[in-house]
């Protein structure tokens, strides 16, 4: 203790960390001396608040015991299994002066080590749902599965711990079980009297069972709902959205809400046979034509010279942001929303291919093409998603129409998992992977052989023009996550050190060995961990 200062009277432990976050300056806990003293006052309270709270507990009546947790019924996991969750739960990260060295970073593994478990059917052995909770608790990244795989007993436990609550308000109708569809009574008593969480979840679940249910359900009370829950519950029709939502989020057009209109009119632009997508489709058409009078057959533009309260009431927004110009603001929109099919039947049938190739005037191909390449990804239109990648070997490392990685990220989302494994396979092959890593974090886990390949050449490459690993430490924490694991045997000879050679970064390779290293233990780890979680005939796990 400071000084001859008598000690404050007990201060609750939540007032006293929040006046430390903020300074005593800002906010000084009631019963302390402002000032000068404040600080070592605060401390003063924080060390008889700890002594208070090591002490223990004055003994009280003993409150009733809880009902014991819903059973979880499924199978146990095997040993090995439970024995490598343990290890993954509490690895800690390496502490060799922040390098992580030659063995495998465990914690980055646990994703997928739930997945499979989850995948699997297992269930989490009690004694590590406490582990779970606090991992999921850290990483936000990690509660869909690891809260999945935790069960029932998880959210029992988490009622208990006021640390683990986010895994109630995670969990649909905050762990309580949702009613369906059938059971009318309930499901109208939940809609008129839970909680906002609860009544997004119930609207969320009835969407993905039976669409038209949930649609009913939100228009008995839509017009009496505050205009911020009218948005949230808009954005659960993204759920199972399909042309019989067209009545209703034509209606919600005329909302009061400028968000809830520009969410509506969303919603109906990735209905390409929608009225407002055929509204939009006509104004976007005039905006752009074919100009034959030339050489060669030319894109030409005209933006909207105003918006007009009809483009407003069909969501387009009058006000740009900072920096862009009115007419291209209401362009893009217009563009955005208009279905892909007008431009075949406006430029005389030709393909996305022969369009998007199509020269534009006056430097209106960037905002052209990324419009194009906004709708198609809004309207999952894979014909000219490939059209806008373009073959990936083209020198503008892109193709014609995309502009920029994050869209080439957005159209491969459109394809197939093979086609995409492939186009990203090629353009590794052509451009290296300097730009690929966010192209790469869009294909399907394990990634193809051919995509397999084309990484552990471009890393090859990348060792022998001699410079450091660490400009592609995010290709190689993708690949030990990603690469199947029978790579590891090609991958071993990348293992040894190689010779350093003229140019190459001092100790460079030692350091690519090591890496190398790294990623070949990951590989067979997760061999290894996949054979765990394999059960044996009988029920018995490995």
């Amino acid at each position: 203790m400071s000084g001859t200062r008598s000690a404050p009277g007990p201060l609750p432990w939540e007032e006293l960390v929040t006046a430390a976050l903020l300074g005593t300056d800002r906010r000084t806990p009631p019963g302390l001396p402002p000032g000068r003293e404040a600080p070592a006052a605060l401390l003063d309270a924080a060390a008889v608040a700890t002594v208070r709270r090591r002490a223990g507990l004055r003994a009280a009546p003993a409150a009733a015991r809880p009902e014991p947790a819903e059973p979880d019924p499924r199978p146990p996991l095997p040993p090995a299994a439970a024995r490598r969750l343990a290890a993954l739960l509490t690895d800690r990260p390496g502490t060799a002066g922040g390098r992580r060295g030659a063995a495998p970073d465990l914690r980055e593994l646990l994703p997928q080590w739930l997945s499979l478990a989850n995948e699997r059917g297992f269930a989490a052995p009690p004694e590590a749902l406490p582990a779970l909770l606090d991992a999921a608790r850290g990483r936000t990244d990690l509660r869909p599965a690891a809260l999945a795989f935790a069960g029932p007993r998880a959210l029992w436990l988490a009622r208990l711990n006021p640390d683990w609550r986010f895994a109630l308000r995670a969990a649909p109708g905050g762990g309580a079980e949702l009613p369906s569809a059938e059971e009318s009574d309930r499901v109208r008593e939940l809609w008129q009297e839970g909680l906002f969480a609860e009544r997004v979840a119930l609207l969320t679940a009835l969407r993905a069972r039976t669409p038209a249910a949930g649609r009913a359900l939100l228009s008995t009370t839509w017009p009496a709902e505050r205009a911020e829950d009218r948005l949230m519950f808009l954005d659960s029709l993204r759920t199972g959205l399909g042309p019989e939502d067209e009545p209703f989020l034509e209606q919600a057009l005329a909302d009061r809400s400028r968000n809830v209109r520009a969410t509506a009119a969303e919603l109906l632009s990735a209905l390409p046979g929608s009225a407002l997508a055929a509204r939009m489709g006509r104004r976007a058409a005039t905006c752009v034509a074919v100009d034959v009078t030339g050489r060669v057959p030319t894109l030409v533009v005209e933006a909207p010279h105003e918006c007009d309260a009809g483009m407003e009431r069909d969501g387009v927004v009058a006000q740009p942001p900072a920096g862009r110009g009115e007419r291209s603001w209401w362009l893009g929109q217009l563009l955005d929303a208009a279905p892909l099919a007008t431009w075949p039947a406006r430029f005389g049938g030709r393909t996305p291919e022969e369009i998007v190739a199509l020269p534009v005037a006056d430097d209106w191909q960037g905002e052209l093409h990324a419009a194009w390449c906004r709708a198609a990804v809004r309207q999952r239109d894979p014909g000219w998603a490939r059209a806008l990648l373009g073959i990936p070997s083209a020198p503008e490392a892109g193709g014609p129409g995309a502009v920029s990685l994050a869209e080439r990220a957005k159209l491969l989302g459109t394809l197939g998992a093979v086609e995409r494994a492939a186009w990203v396979a090629g353009f590794i092959g052509t451009h290296g992977l300097s730009e690929a890593f966010q192209l790469l974090g869009v294909c399907a886990v394990p990634w193809a052989e051919e995509l397999g390949g084309a990484v552990v050449d471009a890393l090859n490459i990348a060792r022998d023009a001699g410079s450091y690993p660490w400009s592609f430490s995010g290709v190689m924490g993708l690949a030990e996550r990603c690469l199947a694991p029978a790579e590891a045997n090609r991958l071993e000879a990348l293992t040894a050190t190689p010779n350093e050679t003229e140019g190459s970064a001092p100790g460079a390779g030692g350091y690519w060995a090591e890496a190398f290293q790294r990623l070949t233990a990951t590989l067979r780890l997760r061999a290894t961990m996949t054979s765990e979680l394999t059960p044996l005939p009988g029920g018995a796990g490995p």
